[in-house]
């Protein structure tokens, strides 16, 4: 059977919170019989957008997540709330808490490991997003989140698990935390940007008094002696290696460039690093 999934690029993502602010509109004093009671206007972000900064100035980058309930297929909440009906799991792949059924059930809101379970004081009620089961059920095919993003960050994807796999590997997409082994529905194109590291310099050299940057200069990285990539600087001296694990401790970078001496550099990496000016 076809199964919802929500597919969200970090790398298009700009922090507007649109998705956000639409998802407020859409529950904010709206009553959803079935799926939903009201959100309160303070205090909940049932799609909240997680930053992340990477390296220093003059180089570093910003990453932007939106999250919200994974609706996973092997739900810690569900486990937690047991066999009472509070939450349910639809056969499209949407998990919703009951607006009737959940009431009083604080305890479910730490079953959550990503923290999207919100608790509304004034209900006494366990609240999620919905993925706006309630619009889909009436045809809709995108979520409020997708219609209001003006960058095609986020967008809804309906298709058995076998041919969701098959995208999910064809298109390198992750999901947050898999080592919880929770299978999110919510998948994550260009996580790296959040989730990973980078080593990166810039290049120059001194010649009759004037500093340069380097363009084209080869550059090695290395680690405990094997080679793990290699690039060019840039126009502007610049060189990057992205995609490295968070405290994944010592590196080598190895700089040659014609008409200059091989330069070695040492990095430890804990989160990302710009090693400043290497001058040749």
């Amino acid at each position: 059977m076809s199964k919802w999934n929500l597919i969200v690029d970090v790398a298009e993502c700009t922090n507007c919170n649109n998705c956000t602010l639409a998802a407020m509109d859409e529950y904010i004093d709206n009553d959803w019989p079935g799926y939903s009671a009201p959100m309160p206007k303070h205090g909940h972000r049932w799609i909240d957008i997680k930053q992340k900064e990477r390296g220093a100035v003059p180089f570093m980058d910003i990453a932007y997540v939106p999250t919200m309930c994974n609706h996973c297929d092997n739900a810690p909440c569900m486990k937690a709330a047991g066999d009472d009906g509070s939450i349910t799991k639809r056969a499209d792949g949407i998990v919703l808490i009951d607006p009737e059924k959940a009431t009083g059930r604080k305890d479910l809101v730490d079953a959550c490991p990503y923290g999207h379970i919100w608790w509304n004081e004034e209900l006494e009620l366990p609240q999620i997003w919905t993925f706006d089961a309630h619009l889909l059920d009436q045809g809709w095919q995108q979520t409020r989140g997708q219609q209001s993003c003006p960058t095609g960050a986020m967008k809804a994807v309906k298709q058995e698990d076998a041919a969701m796999q098959k995208m999910a590997e064809e298109e390198e997409l992750e999901v947050i935390q898999p080592e919880l082994g929770t299978q999110p529905r919510v998948w994550y194109k260009n996580l790296w940007r959040y989730s990973k590291a980078f080593i990166g310099g810039s290049v120059s050299s001194e010649a009759d008094g004037v500093v340069d940057c380097v363009e084209g200069a080869a550059v090695t990285l290395s680690k405990d002696g094997n080679t793990v990539a290699e690039v060019v600087t840039d126009i502007y001296g610049d060189f990057k290696f992205d995609k490295l694990d968070d405290d994944s401790g010592s590196y080598s970078v190895e700089i040659t460039a014609s008409g200059h001496d091989t330069k070695t550099v040492a990095a430890e990496l804990g989160e990302s690093v710009y090693l400043g000016e290497i001058r040749l």
